[in-house]
């Protein structure tokens, strides 16, 4: 199933609405402003916390943990140098990893584990909407794979791991 998710255009304390492929409201992102950290929760239309996305700092490599009440939680983060590619690994509580690979900043990634495909990120499949990217998860899965909450929160999570790196290669150059 596909999700359309528009992207954070000015920072931290926006929010923005995640739609399903009938263009209905499915999620809120409800980005915390003021906070010492970068912080989202992804809410369903009711206005229920699914889960809490937090960046944790003060780490070696830059980590992102996603907190859920009734749900597995997850923790989000860049490996280490990799001089192949660049890879983030989501570590799934009760599941096996997920490895994340492919071009972060240009919103063109895969995120796989074991037991396969569990969704692919892109911005080239929408080529009328700008500042946004589809989120095509593997809801075919019956394990957290499949589970659409978890892995909207991993890109989520994956935007505010990038957006750090997005803003140390803008020196203002052209």
């Amino acid at each position: 199933m596909k999700f359309l998710v528009r992207e954070r255009i000015f920072d931290i304390g926006d929010d923005y609405w995640v739609l399903d492929e009938n263009d209905e409201k499915v999620y809120l992102v409800d980005g915390k402003a003021l906070r010492l950290r970068t912080t989202f929760e992804l809410k369903d239309t009711e206005g229920e916390v699914l889960a809490t996305i937090r960046e944790k700092m003060f780490k070696i490599r830059d980590t992102v943990h996603i907190k859920r009440e009734n749900g597995p939680s997850a923790t989000v983060r860049e490996r280490l140098f990799d001089p192949l590619r660049e890879k983030i690994v989501v570590e799934v509580d009760d599941a096996p990893d997920w490895e994340i690979t492919g071009d972060f900043l240009g919103k063109e990634y895969v995120i796989s584990d074991e037991n396969g495909t569990v969704a692919h990120i892109s911005r080239k499949l929408l080529t009328v909407v700008r500042d946004a990217y589809a989120v095509d998860v593997n809801t075919h899965r019956d394990d957290v794979g499949g589970d659409p909450a978890l892995v909207i929160s991993v890109a989520v999570a994956v935007d505010a791991l990038t957006k750090d790196d997005e803003k140390e290669g803008d020196d203002g150059e052209e």
